[in-house]
């Protein structure tokens, strides 16, 4: 199975491990993430976009405002996040998996062929 079956089938269950795991570790580098969107990833993106800074995209709808280029960032942070929660499932879902078993010693013959062997053995020494 690809690594994007993998992460969908991932993201479609609903593994109670699964989940534990994802909030721990996007508790713990969620901060980090955010900072990467925010002042390395999207500033570069908006650079090759000819200089747009996500940060600033909003529209005013009245006395509203709609800051969706902070939208755009906390998507790219999900993904992020989403990823780095997959690549550690898959690892310890790889580490947890056992080698697989040796092949078992084949069932010993029933007694009546043992004797009859022994009996045909018996018979070719004479």
């Amino acid at each position: 199975m690809s690594m994007l079956q993998d992460f969908k089938a991932f993201a479609m269950k609903g593994n109670v491990v699964d989940l534990a795991v994802a909030v721990v570790i996007g508790g713990a580098f969620g901060k980090i993430v955010a900072s990467l969107v925010g002042d390395v990833i999207m500033p570069l993106v908006g650079m090759l976009l000819g200089g747009v800074n996500f940060a600033g995209l909003a529209v005013k709808l009245g006395s509203a405002t709609v800051h969706y280029g902070k939208f755009i960032q906390s998507c790219v942070d999900f993904l992020i996040i989403a990823w780095a929660i997959f690549v550690a499932v898959q690892l310890i879902n790889r580490l947890r998996r056992e080698a697989p078993a040796a092949p078992a010693a084949p069932p010993a013959p029933p007694r009546q062929e043992v004797l009859l062997e022994e009996i045909r053995d018996l018979l070719k020494a004479r």
